[in-house]
């Protein structure tokens, strides 16, 4: 805390009124402010991220599901086929 004292004198004649102003100066705290905001500029930055990491990871998750289903799909289709050569040549 910054203090200065000032003291004021008045020509002869007058009476003397003697008085000290004490001026402190203080910070704003615009600083810590600032800090604030930015910490949570930051935090909203990362949740947005995680958020959409997420979503992606789903996408890819939905994306390998389909596939594998494909797969299973005309793995199907070849043992049909497979069964139906199979029973055509045994009655021949």
């Amino acid at each position: 805390m910054v203090e200065e004292e000032r003291v004021v004198e008045t020509p002869e004649g007058r009476p003397a009124e003697t008085h000290t102003t004490v001026i402190e100066r203080r910070g704003g705290g615009g600083g810590a402010v600032l800090i604030g905001i930015a910490v949570l500029v930051l935090a909203i930055i990362g949740a947005f991220y995680f958020y959409n990491k997420s979503q992606n990871d789903n996408v890819r998750t939905d994306a390998i599901t389909s596939a594998a289903q494909s797969v299973s799909d005309g793995a199907q289709k070849v043992g049909d086929a497979a069964q139906q050569a199979a029973d055509d040549s045994t009655n021949q």
